[in-house]
Order: C-alpha cells, then sequence, then structure tokens
C-alpha cells in the first residue's frame, strides 16, 4: 500500500513538472521578440481600415474665429463649456479673425462680409418664450437695448445697423484682411430673467453669439460663413470681477486630485462653432440701396413712415392731413398701428401689436412714460390726447365791418330790428413771436394769398402807421384785441394791412 502511494507521488510529479514546461515554452513563443504590434497593424487588413479613418491634419477649419476679451471661470469642470462673467454695461472686446488657409473661401477676397452679434438664452427654456421674455424686460427698462456697439472703441467696423424690434442684436461690414475689433456692451443682467422667490437666487447664462455671412449675386448678405458662440453670465457692475475672485479663491481650497477635474482659467475666451440662429437670414436688412423699413443706423435713427405736413408732433398742417388726427375708442387693432405710423411712433408699434384704440386710451401718462421713456412717452400722451402746443403769445383779430361778416341782431325783448352789429373776431395763436408769423396767420385766417400782402402797419397816435416788426410783437400783450383794414399798395400790386 505504501508503494501505491509512492507511485501515485511520484507520477503526479511527473506531470506538474511537464505542464509547467509546456506552459514555459508557450511564453518563448509568445515572447517579446516573436512579434510586435505594429507588425501585426502593418497586415493589409488593418492598413485598409486605417486608410478610411479621417487624419487628424484632414479636421475641419473654421474660416474665421472670434476671441473675446474676458477671462473665463476656473469653477468650471473639464469637459463642461466655459463659462464668462461680465460687467453690465462695460465693454468688451470681440476680436474678428481671419483663420482661412491659402485658397479659402477665395469669393470674399477684397470684400466685406457681415456679421451679426447678438446676446441669447442659453437654457432651451427660455429660448422657446424669448419674445416673451425681452418684452417684459422692455416693459421694465423702456428705453434701454440688451446689446449695444460700443463705436468709438471699435476699430474696422462699417456700416452698423440696429433693428428696434431686435433689442439684442447689433449687425456691421468688416473686412477679413484688416484688423477688426467690435467692442460689445451687455446690459442687462442674468438675474432680471431668474423668478423672484426668495432672493439669492442663481442668474440665468446667456450666449454671445456670432454669425458672419457673405453676400449673394443680388448683393444681399445672406449666405452664411460661419457661426460660433460661448457661455456668459451678466452681473452688476464690478459684480463679474467680484464672482471670477470667489471662483479662484474656491479652487485654491481644492485639494490637487480635485483640481485635476475643472478646467484653468484662460485671459480670453474662444468662442466655439456652432449653428447659425434661425432667424439670420431674414431678419436683417440687406445691403441694398433701398433699406428695409424696420431699420435704423447707428448714427442716424431715421424711418420710413408716412409724409406728414407739420413740422411738429401736434402741428396738423393747413389742413391736408388725413382725418382730425384724434384716436378714437372705437378705433381696431390695424386703424391702431396706422395711427402710430402716422404720429411717427412706428418703433412702438410691434410693442402695441395687440392693442385697440380703446386699450391704448386707457394708458395714463405714468403708463406711457414707464413703457417708451421719457421723451417719446410723454410725445405719445400728448398725441393721444390731442394736446397742442401752446402759443407763446395770442391776439384777436377783426376785419372791419363788411356786409359779408355782419350779422343782425334781434331785440328779443321788444322784437324791434337793431341797425347795430356785431364784430367777428378771429384767435390768431403766435408760436414765434415775428411779425412774418402775424402776416402769416392773417392770411390763413382771412383766406388772403400771402403774396398779397406787402406790408402789415400798427396805427399809432395821430394815425400815424408805424411798420410792424419782431420787436413790436414781442411786446404785444397777450389776448391783446385788434381791428384791421386792407388799403391798397401805391404801386396798384398787392395790400397793406393796417391794425387798430
Amino acid at each position: 500500500m505504501a508503494w501505491v502511494l509512492k507511485m501515485d507521488e511520484v507520477i503526479e510529479s511527473g506531470l506538474v513538472h511537464d505542464f509547467d514546461a509546456s506552459l514555459s515554452g508557450i511564453g518563448q513563443e509568445l515572447g517579446a521578440g516573436a512579434y510586435s504590434m505594429s507588425d501585426v497593424l502593418a497586415l493589409p487588413i488593418f492598413k485598409q481600415e486605417d486608410s478610411s479613418l479621417p487624419q487628424e491634419n484632414e479636421t475641419k477649419h473654421p474660416p474665421f474665429q472670434y476671441v473675446m476679451c474676458a477671462a473665463t471661470s476656473p469653477a468650471v469642470k473639464l469637459y463642461d463649456e466655459t463659462l464668462t462673467y461680465l460687467n453690465q454695461g462695460q465693454s468688451y472686446e470681440i476680436r474678428m479673425l481671419d483663420n482661412r488657409k491659402a485658397g479659402d473661401i477665395p469669393e470674399i477676397n477684397g470684400k466685406l462680409v457681415k456679421s451679426i452679434i447678438r446676446v441669447v438664452f442659453h437654457d432651451r427654456r427660455l429660448q422657446y418664450t424669448e419674445h416673451q421674455q425681452l418684452e417684459g424686460w422692455k416693459w421694465n427698462r423702456p428705453g434701454d437695448r440688451l446689446l449695444d456697439l460700443d463705436i468709438p472703441m471699435s476699430v474696422g467696423v462699417i456700416d452698423i445697423k440696429t433693428n428696434p424690434s431686435q433689442l439684442n442684436a447689433v449687425e456691421f461690414l468688416w473686412d477679413p484682411t484688416k484688423c477688426t475689433s467690435a467692442f460689445i456692451q451687455v446690459h442687462c443682467i442674468s438675474t432680471e430673467f431668474t423668478p423672484r422667490k426668495h432672493g439669492g437666487e442663481k442668474g440665468v447664462p446667456f450666449r454671445i453669439q456670432v454669425d458672419t455671412f457673405k453676400q449673394t449675386e443680388n448683393g444681399e448678405y445672406t449666405d452664411h460663413l460661419h457661426s460660433a458662440s460661448c457661455q456668459i453670465k451678466v452681473f452688476k457692475p464690478k459684480g463679474a470681477d467680484r464672482k471670477q475672485k470667489t471662483d479662484r479663491e474656491k479652487m485654491e481650497k481644492r485639494t490637487a486630485h480635485e483640481k485635476e477635474k475643472y478646467q484653468p482659467s484662460y485671459d480670453t475666451t474662444v468662442l466655439t462653432e456652432c449653428s447659425p440662429w434661425p432667424d439670420t437670414p431674414t431678419t436683417f436688412v440687406n445691403n441694398s440701396p433701398t433699406p428695409a423699413p424696420t431699420f435704423t443706423s447707428a448714427q442716424h435713427n431715421t424711418y420710413s413712415v408716412p409724409d406728414s405736413n407739420s413740422s411738429s408732433p401736434n402741428h396738423q398742417g393747413d389742413g391736408t392731413s388725413q382725418g382730425s388726427g384724434d384716436l378714437h375708442p372705437s378705433a381696431t387693432i390695424q386703424e391702431t398701428q396706422q395711427w402710430l405710423l402716422k404720429h411717427r411712433f412706428s418703433t412702438y408699434t410691434r410693442l402695441f401689436s395687440n392693442f385697440s384704440g380703446a386699450d391704448l386710451l386707457k394708458l395714463t401718462r405714468e403708463d406711457l412714460v414707464q413703457i417708451c421713456g421719457p421723451a417719446d412717452g410723454i410725445r405719445l400722451y400728448n398725441a393721444l390726447k390731442s394736446r397742442s402746443v401752446r402759443p407763446r403769445l395770442t391776439i384777436y383779430v377783426c376785419q372791419e365791418p363788411l356786409r359779408s361778416i355782419q350779422l343782425e341782431r334781434q331785440d328779443a325783448g321788444n322784437g324791434d330790428s337793431s341797425n347795430g352789429a356785431i364784430y367777428v373776431y378771429h384767435a390768431i395763436y403766435l408760436e414765434e413771436m415775428a411779425a412774418s408769423e402775424v402776416t402769416r396767420k392773417l392770411a390763413l385766417a382771412f383766406n388772403i394769398p400771402l403774396h398779397q400782402i406787402n406790408q402789415v402797419y400798427r396805427q399809432g397816435p395821430t394815425g400815424i402807421h408805424i411798420l410792424v416788426s419782431d420787436q413790436m410783437v414781442q411786446n404785444f400783450q397777450d389776448e391783446s384785441c385788434f381791428l384791421f383794414t386792407m388799403i391798397k399798395a401805391e404801386n396798384g400790386e398787392g395790400f397793406h394791412i393796417i391794425l387798430k
């Protein structure tokens, strides 16, 4: 029995030795010197697959690059998008760089391109309600814009334009071959679009987006070339600096292992490529000789509105204007829009797009000032209430008795006719204290051709005739009464008017 156990041990040890030898042989055959991974990858099957993969130098090369001179936040995770803090109303430079390789987009060589810079919502939920959000902001900040271009500081920008209905965008032309920098100012702050609950809520992030277009054959800048954007948050003045300092201090307190999860802060913000903004081809005007009516130039605020005979919003011309100029409560929405255009309020047609005449007339002076700002608010209120300009001087003038203007009076007491006549006076309202103004208003009041009035005199002591001058008009007492007669001029051409 002992012998059998001994034999089993010998056999078992031999099998183990043979197995170890087999394994060592395998190891030698598969050693590092037997083959290399590069040899395997050199096989035809791998070469064929490798040729179909994109090379690093074949990656898409953007034609332009936009760099905003503002530091990125250090408290952003490694693979998240950069975040940049801006101060409200502060000018920040965006460098417009030509990034084309030789031969890229040769059709724009020596030509201008158009870029549209806009501030938009980063949050998709707010993007869906952007129009309502911006209208609410406009209501609270009448007369302000969300985005402006600091024209004196900008370099190389041409034909700057803004749209009164697009408060969050500006457009301009620029030459890619020249140094170009656009300085922007963002006037909205992130917390203005945060629901007010308990205070201290985080502000919503915005995006700065730049869309660039080239000119088409018909002269319009609608052919899209490139778009890029970056994420920002806007704080009250100096708030961005404090937030950047707070983020930096928080990162300094983290361990080295934790810091590896965050990206470093960069001195500038490079806008990353993105899809063009949906309404860019149709929202902005082209560069054709006939500009669209909704746009204004940054230097000259001109609008395409119906012609008016008046030089003042309250002056109704010579009676040739359509209607009385009053807005009636029964006016429809369309009639209200036409009234706004006629009275030079085209900037606010979109804001009042759902207002009828009754709706607009219900607004108080304070409401209009808050909506339209002090200047246009007061002007709109006066136009709605048909308030005319208060005259500087009022005089009453009557032509000496003529049968055409005499009214026979009946004595109600005894029924007898009276041979007396009453004199009908006309009120003359002088907006200028000048003799020419007196002459013009007399001609209008009494239907006298203006070119037939040679001189206007005032009868003085002992019946002398004194020439009416500007100085004399300035010394007229308010609400003075005058009779006047007309005598033929000495040369027989025209008349002289004598005030008595």
